[in-house]
């Protein structure tokens, strides 16, 4: 009998708790990485995707598809929209202050994104079993309220931050320690020191 991954909660599967120290309602997410191709501000060709925190276990996010990020002339490359959608439904992590990695992400394309485009990306968790934490998203055109091109749903995984720390070469680690700035943790008490 083969497992099949899925992306919906099972029907025991609970809704956790916003953490105290999430980022307040309101506020941009930080980046985790100032070199993420999604999130990060020194990136040169990324997506520079911004998130704000919502009310509850949801963020906004939106995007600017450039030059840099086509497939087919003029339009987002379709895997790129799903890293998109990566990094929004990753980034709701924030909010449960929980270290985790995408497990299953699937993404549906309802409409192409053209160059110079925005896209809106509205993401919440749906539920959480165990270690594991359900999200949806729907990425809508220049607008909150714009016509939905992209859905999606992804299953995370959460891990301990060593997972982070043990993958890295020496080399990187010891750039990351000589450049903290770099890093901001979804647990900012995380000390990358030994």
């Amino acid at each position: 009998m083969s497992r099949i991954a899925s992306t919906t909660p099972p029907a025991d599967a609970v809704m956790p708790v916003r953490h105290l120290k999430a980022p307040a309602i309101g506020s941009q997410i930080p980046s985790h990485f100032g070199h993420c191709f999604g999130c990060g501000e020194l990136h040169k060709t990324g997506l520079h995707l911004i998130a704000i925190a919502g009310e509850s276990l949801d963020l906004t996010a939106k995007f600017t598809v450039t030059e840099n990020h086509q497939g087919a002339p003029g339009l987002a490359h379709g895997g790129l929209l799903s890293l998109a959608f990566d990094e929004a439904l990753g980034k709701l992590m924030w909010l449960i202050r929980t270290p985790a990695v995408t497990g299953r992400l699937e993404t549906d394309f309802l409409l192409p994104v053209p160059m110079g485009r925005t896209l809106y990306i509205d993401a919440r968790i749906t539920g959480q079993a165990g270690r594991k934490i359900y999200t949806q998203a729907e990425g809508r055109l220049d607008s909150t309220s714009g016509e939905i091109a992209v859905r999606a749903s992804a299953l995370f995984i959460a891990v301990p931050m060593e997972h982070f720390i043990k993958n890295l070469t020496d080399q990187y680690k010891d750039h990351l320690v000589k450049h903290p700035e770099l890093m901001a943790f979804v647990d900012p008490d995380f000390d990358i020191n030994p």
